[in-house]
């Protein structure tokens, strides 16, 4: 039923409280995305959830819409905390958080976002509103176990628990801490799994914590169509040319460039910065302030160049990133689904590219197979020299067969780009906003994003 009146529902149809409505509407959203439409009906009902929608489908406010909604026509104490959202890392922390001002800026709905990494101060404030009260708490599971571990924490009136990127979770190691949080809280309450892949342990604690739960799948592992996805067979020699190449090529206000590791991360941001980009870092070894600034220049478009590991890869809500870079094939299809998944959101349109050594061109063809899609394989810039060809295999002596490892024709030049030529001009617009923020509407009523 609600696949037929996708084209005609809008956010007035859910008969929303008005000052929530008034938020949505100062923003300029008119139209719900597929999973927001089939999440807030079941919310509203009270029903527990299992949702899996790929990121940049609106989770965020498919959930935080509802909910909202009901704690504005609910009588509740102020002493307690009512509704908790346990996320994987500090950045989706602040994410939601960001999203929470603006919907409740003309309520009197509180929040307070509690994760690991901040000052002093930050612990104080965190302490404070759990133990005075707060309405929505949005936290990551060690920072809260800290806070319960003390015992002033109100949970006892808690009515909503949400877990969001629950497999990102899991596959962090957070099951444990996850279930310690659970047995805190009131059993009767309302529970709400999001996940972007549905492995079996998903399933698994579904099955724990949901009680007759609703469920709904939103293109599962599949790449939004608005991003052009193509790819790069190379030796490792050969990247840095290509993306000098492809910087060249057009002149990008936005790039964010993935690594696997964070040593990688750290070298290929300073052979950008070497060569006249700005470009910076963001990895683990960071603090969370050092972090939050590098975000907050990207978010702005003062800062052109992002390179990052999979840290970024979930829960960052960045509008218009033009262009995203795999430096090297992600661990599995997931992670590229994710990884591609920051650019082409909210509806817009957006490319990826991906560098594929010898050694990754296994792992690229599984991720092919998941997709079910066959990548264009772009050639290379003449200057840098054959690339390894797609595919296939050469018997190396001594060994079993594997990918060729060296060109069969011109040798590969570790320094393709002439030293004198300039890098792409990268625009440097705008203030300072929020990393993610309810804006004002625009000629596409793009949908509330993730």
């Amino acid at each position: 039923m609600l696949e037929q009146i996708h084209d005609i529902l809008d956010f007035s149809s859910f008969n929303f409280h008005p000052s929530l409505q008034e938020s949505i509407d100062l923003a300029g959203y008119k139209k719900p995305t597929p999973i927001q439409e089939k999440a807030i009906p079941i919310i509203l009902e009270g029903r527990d959830l299992i949702a899996c929608a790929q990121t940049g489908t609106g989770k965020t406010a498919a959930f935080l819409l509802p909910v909202l909604n009901k704690l504005l026509q609910e009588d509740h104490k102020d002493s307690e905390v009512h509704a908790l959202i346990m996320v994987p890392t500090r950045e989706l922390a602040v994410q939601i958080s960001s999203h929470l001002d603006g919907l409740t800026y003309f309520s009197s709905i509180s929040s307070i976002a509690v994760y690991g990494g901040g000052d002093g101060g930050s612990f104080v404030r965190e302490k404070q509103a759990l133990s005075n009260g707060v309405d929505i708490v949005v936290a990551t599971p060690g920072k809260l176990i800290s806070h319960l571990n003390m015992g002033y924490v109100k949970m006892k009136e808690l009515k909503y628990l949400i877990l969001d990127e629950a497999d990102r979770m899991l596959d962090m190691g957070f099951h444990d801490d996850i279930m310690r949080i659970i047995s805190h809280l009131p059993e009767k309450r309302q529970t709400l799994l999001f996940s972007a892949t549905m492995p079996p342990k998903i399933l698994q604690l579904s099955k724990t914590i949901l009680k007759d739960p609703g469920e709904i799948s939103i293109a599962l592992s599949k790449p939004p169509e608005t991003i052009k996805q193509s790819a790069y067979v190379v030796y490792d020699t050969q990247k840095m040319g290509v993306i000098q190449h492809v910087l060249a090529e057009q002149p990008y206000t936005s790039v964010l460039i993935f690594c696997s590791k964070k040593q990688t991360v750290k070298q290929l941001t300073a052979q950008l910065q070497k060569k006249g980009y700005k470009a910076k870092d963001i990895h683990s070894d960071l603090d969370q302030t050092q972090r939050e600034d590098v975000l907050l220049e990207f978010a702005s478009k003062r800062l052109p160049i992002l390179v990052a590991t999979d840290i970024l890869s979930r829960g960052i809500d960045i509008d218009q990133i033009e262009l995203v870079i795999n430096y090297d094939v992600p661990p599995d299809g997931e992670d590229y689904v994710h990884r591609i998944g920051r650019t082409a959101r909210a509806e817009t349109k957006g490319t990826a590219i991906t560098l594929i050594n010898p050694d990754d061109q296994f792992k690229f063809q599984r991720i092919e197979k998941l997709i079910g899609k066959t990548v264009e394989k772009a050639a290379l810039p003449a200057s840098l020299g054959e690339g390894p060809v797609y595919g296939q295999r050469e018997k190396k002596e001594g060994s079993k067969k594997s990918f060729s490892s060296q060109p069969k024709g011109k040798k590969p030049s570790a320094a393709p780009i002439a030293n004198d030529r300039k890098p792409a001009t990268v625009a440097s617009i705008g203030p300072r906003p929020k990393i993610a923020i309810i804006k004002k509407g625009t000629e596409n009523n793009l949908p509330l994003s993730e």
